[in-house]
């Protein structure tokens, strides 16, 4: 149960699902497991309640990546600019209306939507939060709302919201993993999922084009052992011209190659998007706060795993962030 949703908020998204008869799911921009997989299990779930459901990402002629194609209810899933006017709009994982991309306009038009999510850096938009700091994932405050919407959990909606939870705690190793998100785990599992195979299309799948990519960034990490006021920083970029062909989401793996570095507290990956600009990812281990350093960049994030976006050239932003990182408390 959320330690920090309020009873009003949850009885406002209950009755909220009530009076609609068609609800639109949002999962950020570049999304990940996490954020799609709870639009897809709560849009499952919503859906067996004879609502009409949609589910999109703010992203021009979005096609859900073949990285993410496998995850029950992908089917619910139409690019933004051919969705239908709906009573209901539930964000999913999205910690601040920049990360809505080209929904953001849909939201604002909305006279009641929903916000669940679970970063510390949500900025506080939309009518209704279902926002918990203290959740592992977002698919732990989805299952709760499936749960008090009392809709029997499927097969189908647990695999959608056990690849949320599993990629957002590192398969359950990173410190958000608590016995609460053990015993969900448990339940999900006892559906009858096939969480072997989830879990190696989730984290063991990759175009031999993917791993050259990372190979050639990770030959290019450059380690800085007194930055970040001695932790330690590990650093490296993926360009277009290193992405080639592959998709932005592509380059999402490398920071998580990047963080085993034994001799740095903190990693970053900078990776260049379409349009050219930069964004960042950035994990640590134990001791600094990278969410807090992300939300002074304009993004955010968690304590260990945070990220945000560039104005600047490649130089400058790394320039930037070390400069940020020597003033960031350990």
């Amino acid at each position: 149960m959320s330690n920090f949703v309020t009873q009003p908020e949850w009885d406002k998204a209950l009755a909220a699902v009530s009076s609609c008869s068609s609800v639109l799911l949002l999962a950020h921009v570049t999304p990940d497991a996490d954020a799609l997989g709870s639009a897809l299990g709560l849009g499952l779930a919503l859906q067996s309640l004879g609502k009409k459901v949609q589910v999109s990402v703010g992203e021009e002629n979005f096609e859900i990546p073949s990285s993410l194609s496998f995850l029950p209810g992908a089917q619910l899933i139409r690019a933004p600019e051919v969705l239908e006017k709906t009573d209901l709009v539930i964000s999913c994982d999205v910690s601040s209306v920049a990360r809505l991309g080209t929904a953001l306009e849909i939201l604002q038009a909305a006279e009641v939507s929903i916000a669940i999510d679970h970063h510390p850096s949500f900025t506080g938009f939309g009518t209704i939060h279902l926002v918990d700091p203290g959740a592992a994932a977002t698919a732990e405050l989805v299952l709760e709302f499936i749960d008090r919407l009392e809709v029997s959990l499927t097969t189908e909606m647990a695999g959608a919201i056990f690849a949320g939870l599993t990629t957002d705690t590192g398969s359950f190793k990173f410190s958000s993993t608590t016995s609460h998100t053990l015993r969900t785990a448990a339940r999900l599992v006892d559906t009858g999922i096939d969480n072997s195979t989830l879990s190696r299309l989730l984290f063991d799948d990759e175009p031999l084009a993917a791993l050259v990519m990372m190979g050639d960034a990770i030959s290019k990490a450059k380690l800085l052992p007194d930055a970040a006021n001695g932790a330690g920083l590990v650093y490296t970029s993926v360009s277009l011209e290193q992405r080639n062909a592959l998709p932005e989401l592509a380059a999402e793996r490398v920071i998580e190659a990047l963080r085993r570095t034994s001799e740095a507290e903190v990693s970053v990956v900078f990776k260049q998007a379409d349009d050219g600009h930069w964004s960042a990812s950035l994990r640590s281990k134990t001791s600094v706060d990278v969410g807090a350093v992300a939300l002074a960049m304009g993004g955010g994030g968690h304590k260990y795993a945070a990220g945000y976006s560039s104005t600047l050239d490649l130089a400058e932003s790394i320039e930037l962030l070390i400069a940020k990182l020597a003033n960031t408390a350990i």
